[in-house]
């Protein structure tokens, strides 16, 4: 069988996102809330996210030299 090369396929996460919480004097607590996948390119992330109980998608992309 033959594919096409562009075919989207899904893939696992290659990142785990967590909210740290400070406790004070106590080791902080690390609290997992999503997931993120790095872009085939390797210039961002994409996160899925639960935040108070909703879910969240947000794009992370490195930022481009600006011209002067």
């Amino acid at each position: 069988m033959m594919t096409d090369q562009t075919e989207n396929k899904p893939k696992k996460p290659t990142h785990s996102v967590y909210f740290v919480k400070d406790k004070g004097t106590e080791k902080p607590e690390w609290i997992k809330t999503g997931v993120a996948w790095e872009h085939g390119d390797a210039e961002g992330l994409n996160l899925s996210l639960t935040v108070m109980g909703q879910k969240v998608s947000v794009t992370v992309r490195k930022n481009k030299p600006q011209a002067e």
